[in-house]
């Protein structure tokens, strides 16, 4: 029978070995070098851009910071409703290698499916229509697909910091950026032990054409079930993780300055609907990945414990509770110089493990150490975000973006009224101009 002194080094250990192992495992990856003489180069990459409006001031950021890379071209994927916006602000700003589909309704799936018969290109890189890339991004996202067995790769990713932002804005943001840091050291460390990651953020990744082409692919794609009570058309990037993963192809993840994209985030109390909106995203996907397709089991063992596993485990009031909760039934009987130093080593640990992590956001701006009790505190609240996630899965609304939520009836549709649009997103799927 297990004693409070077993139970407290288990818990203790299931918790920690993972941030012990994933400290050693970020500071020893790196990202796969570029070949001396590439096959692959900026030329054989069409870059899509799915956009719900089709012009604006970050929008065309973004494209100018994408053509400085000198890609083959770029498809702006849009709605009808705001094709002549976005023609007319190719027109004007003499985007030369830049051309516009749309689709009728609002979707980023439909989006995707629109615009992929139109690429010519080997490799086609979706980026979203906030990010800024870096002159230097393509040959390092190309230097894993010299490789035929890699199949997708993704991008460092960190947040565009506000110009002289207020209180407000400097306290969302700094959480804004604690996200990005945490997943990159996420994804670098399980890249690092087992070739994991929790999801290609669609934010900027690429994928061989020839997968995104293949027709089993976009009928799932563009049918995919949940709970087989709903067709779900969000979570792009989550689903094709997953299929990478299931038909045997490696995912590659390049951290390093050189392809370090920068994004946006909301810097204001919408910044939760972010969260809430992630966690759903996070609980529907790792719940497939581990309970239905079960393929990480296989192929990413330590990334199904380090980072898929904690969507059900890791709660970090329980935890912090239990763990002292635990020790203090357990030194119940020590002398009490013994148990105040232990409890101080035990409080310091678990002070210490929550920005271990996120030094390397610290070092580059020292200034955002005064913040870290903030960030604690909402690491505590995250978990009421979490646990409303759980509970309403079914919804998909983003709730943070002007016109983002136009769609959400499609994005996550009833069996029952899946048959009623199956023809009219099967036109989506294989219509081209």
């Amino acid at each position: 029978m297990f004693s409070c002194h077993h139970v407290f080094i288990l818990l203790f250990l299931y918790r920690y070995v993972r941030l012990a192992v994933n400290l050693v495992a970020f500071c020893l990856h790196r990202p796969i070098p570029l070949p001396e003489t590439p096959r692959l180069t900026s030329q054989d990459v069409t870059v899509v851009i799915p956009s719900l409006q089709g012009d604006g001031g970050e929008l065309w950021e973004t494209i100018r910071s994408i053509l400085a890379t000198e890609p083959h071209e770029i498809i702006l994927a849009t709605v009808e409703a705001q094709e002549q916006r976005a023609r007319k602000m190719v027109k004007e700003s003499n985007f030369s290698k830049v051309r516009i589909c749309s689709v009728s309704q609002p979707n980023k799936r439909r989006q995707m499916v629109r615009a992929i018969p139109e690429v010519r290109t080997e490799i086609t890189i979706f980026a979203d229509d906030d990010v800024t890339w870096p002159s230097t991004l393509l040959p390092w996202m190309l230097a894993p697909l010299e490789d035929e067995h890699y199949g997708g790769v993704g991008t460092n990713q960190r947040l565009r910091r506000a110009d002289r932002p207020n209180l407000q804005q400097r306290i969302w943001g700094y959480l804004g950026a604690l996200y990005l840091e945490r997943r990159n050291f996420d994804c670098a460390s399980c890249m690092f032990i087992d070739g994991g990651l929790p999801c290609l953020s669609g934010r900027t990744v690429a994928y061989r054409t020839s997968i995104l082409r293949d027709e089993s692919f976009t009928y799932q794609f563009t049918h995919e079930e949940w709970l087989g009570q709903y067709q779900l058309n969000a979570d792009d990037d989550n689903f094709i993780t997953r299929w990478l993963i299931s038909h045997g192809k490696k995912i590659s993840y390049q951290h390093h300055k050189q392809a370090e994209v920068l994004t946006t985030l909301e810097d204001n109390p919408k910044f939760l609907k972010q969260c809430l909106r992630w966690s759903r995203s996070n609980w529907r996907s790792n719940i497939t990945s581990m309970f239905c397709d079960g393929h990480i089991w296989r192929c990413q063992p330590w990334s199904a414990y380090a980072v898929y596993l904690t969507t059900v485990s890791h709660w970090a009031v329980l935890w912090d509770f239990l763990l002292i909760y635990l020790y203090f039934d357990m030194a119940g009987s020590w002398p009490r110089e013994s148990q105040e130093l232990g409890f101080a080593m035990l409080v310091g640990w678990i002070f210490l493990s929550k920005f271990l992590k996120l030094l390397g956001h610290y070092i580059r701006h020292p200034i955002d150490f005064l913040l870290l009790p903030v960030s604690i505190l909402f690491g505590y609240f995250h978990g009421l975000i979490k646990g409303y996630a759980m509970l309403s899965l079914n919804v998909t609304a983003w709730g943070s973006r002007e016109g983002a939520d136009d769609d959400d009836a499609y994005r996550m549709i009833r069996v029952s009224q899946k048959h009623q649009e199956a023809l009219e997103f099967r036109n989506v799927v294989y219509y081209t101009q």
